[in-house]
């Protein structure tokens, strides 16, 4: 499962860092580009809520087994493709990977012991940053020692040992309920998210104003708004939206949505500035392994931030947690917009955003677990995931029409100025979300520590440790069994403490 978990990470590291590689090869703008990474985050958008459901039953090797073929035919795809579309189509295949690490948790989370599990989830939980991390230079160093074909042929690689470990090691079926799966829903959810990035994507060449442009919106709101009300009425909805009523789980869900914005905003810029030719009046023409280094401290920092959110909170508290690191985060935007005439000062920002991702990816899921009741821990973490993928999305999209704005007729690359306006925005996203963070919870932060588990008059159990930890680190949409959550250790529930979670739900 950590090899699995590893798989994701590195191929969600394959887009950014051969963007400008492939733009030029294939004679396509760098805006144009920036689809290799829109393209993959949209099908995992998708893929994510739909995944975590199929493995809220009894087959959870095979929902890995698909995933895996699916991803594995996607680098093939891109490893051959003669055109900027095929490898293009290949990054959407290899998105479906995105959401492979939730399907991995939920297996840990059944078929492990409570002690095992919990070891597991929070060894998956670093493979995460740690693959990041790895990824990017490792992607960069065979595209520069071989070609940019070659990295894919690696991902191809690395899945197919992969899928091979989950043959030979998974169990073939759970002990888990099966549930009906909302295919409406999936449907449905699906023309909303593709259309807005759509005209996120081409809206700039089409017109922002343009007929097409007004369709695909009007339509997209449409089809949103049934999906709402198509999740609210079901049983077993893809997802649970009732749960947005808490002020605190609206609070991470909206904080969640805005960060990732930001964080695919400034990225994938960071990575595609380093690259560009210093004879175009800006960069610095690094490798694609040096550009992937830039994203080492980053992954470091957030992984270091994480480990130290208890720190932070014993001296100040919860509630300035994640209006702490969307201010650091909004510092490194404003530093690398202010600051960008030494490659040096693009590692600085990297660390700085890595700092702020981990105070603020870190503290949300607390918000969630400590405002709702256990046995819906799982279903409120999942809508949160699906928005936290979207946002991905809608940050890469929205990226793409900045520089697209802002690239000259018959001009490869955007002007300097496009570089300098797709941080402000996430600057004034970051800001907001500082606000919005601090105010909307109200006295809801005046409850138990967000980063530990949910309080109780007896303390925390098994059940609640393990329960925040999936929440955290899995929080993907792959429900909670609601049997092994009856089956608490620690003996039967204290009244007082059901009292209470149902005061924090109203």
């Amino acid at each position: 499962m950590v090899f699995v978990g590893t798989v994701t990470a590195v191929m969600s590291s394959l887009g950014a860092p051969l963007i400008p590689s492939i733009a030029h090869a294939d004679h396509v703008s760098l805006s144009t580009g920036q689809w290799l990474l829109t393209a993959a985050l949209l099908t995992g958008a998708l893929a994510t809520p739909v995944m975590g459901r199929l493995a809220d039953g009894s087959r959870q090797r095979d929902v890995i087994l698909v995933a895996l073929g699916v991803v594995f035919v996607g680098c093939v795809l891109a490893a051959t493709a003669d055109t900027f579309v095929l490898v293009v189509l290949g990054r959407a295949l290899q998105g479906v990977g995105l959401g492979l690490l939730p399907v991995t948790m939920a297996i840990a989370r059944r078929t492990l012991s409570r002690e095992h599990a919990a070891q597991a989830i929070a060894t998956l939980s670093i493979t995460v940053a740690v693959g990041a991390g790895i990824g990017y230079p490792l992607t960069g160093l065979i595209a520069e020692l071989v070609d940019v074909h070659a990295a894919f042929w690696f991902g191809a690689i690395m899945v197919a040992a992969a899928f091979a470990a989950a043959v030979f090691v998974l169990p073939v079926r759970s002990e888990a309920r099966r549930r009906p799966f909302d295919t409406v829903g999936a449907i449905t959810l699906s023309v909303p998210v593709f259309g807005m990035l759509l005209v996120l994507s081409e809206g700039g060449s089409w017109g922002w104003a343009s007929v097409r442009s007004l369709a695909i919106v009007a339509i997209s709101v449409i089809f949103l708004v049934i999906w709402v009300f198509y999740e609210l009425v079901q049983d077993d909805p893809l997802v649970e939206l009732r749960q947005v009523r808490n002020r605190s789980v609206l609070t991470a869900d909206i904080a969640g949505f805005l960060i990732c914005i930001s964080m695919y905003l400034i990225i994938p810029i960071l990575v595609e500035f380093a690259q560009i030719a210093p004879s175009n009046g800006y960069g610095f023409g690094s490798s694609v392994l040096v550009s992937g280094l830039i994203f080492v401290p980053l992954s470091v920092a957030t992984f270091l931030a994480s480990r130290l959110l208890g720190l932070y909170e014993r001296h100040l508290g919860t509630r300035s947690m994640i209006p702490a690191g969307s201010l650091v985060f909004a510092a490194a935007c404003l530093f690398f917009t202010l600051e960008h005439r030494s490659l040096w000062e693009l590692f600085v920002a990297s660390t700085a955003i890595g700092l702020g991702m981990g105070l603020t990816f870190a503290a949300m899921p607390g918000f969630i677990v400590r405002a709702v009741p256990q046995r819906d821990t799982g279903s409120a973490m999942g809508f949160y995931q699906v928005l936290r993928n979207v946002g991905l999305s809608v940050g890469s999209a929205l990226a793409a029409a900045i520089l697209t704005a802002n690239t000259l007729p018959g001009h490869e690359l955007p002007t300097l100025g496009g570089f300098e306006a797709v941080p402000l925005v996430a600057i004034g996203l970051l800001l907001a979300t500082a606000v919005i963070s601090y105010v909307l919870p109200g006295s809801a932060t005046n409850g138990p520590p967000v980063s530990g588990p949910v309080a109780t008059a007896k303390g925390p159990t098994r059940a609640d440790v393990l329960a925040e930890e999936e929440a955290e680190f899995a929080g993907t949409g792959a429900m909670l069994a609601e049997e092994d959550l009856r089956s608490e250790e620690d003996g039967p529930a204290d009244p007082r403490r059901s009292a209470t979670e149902g005061a924090r739900s109203e």
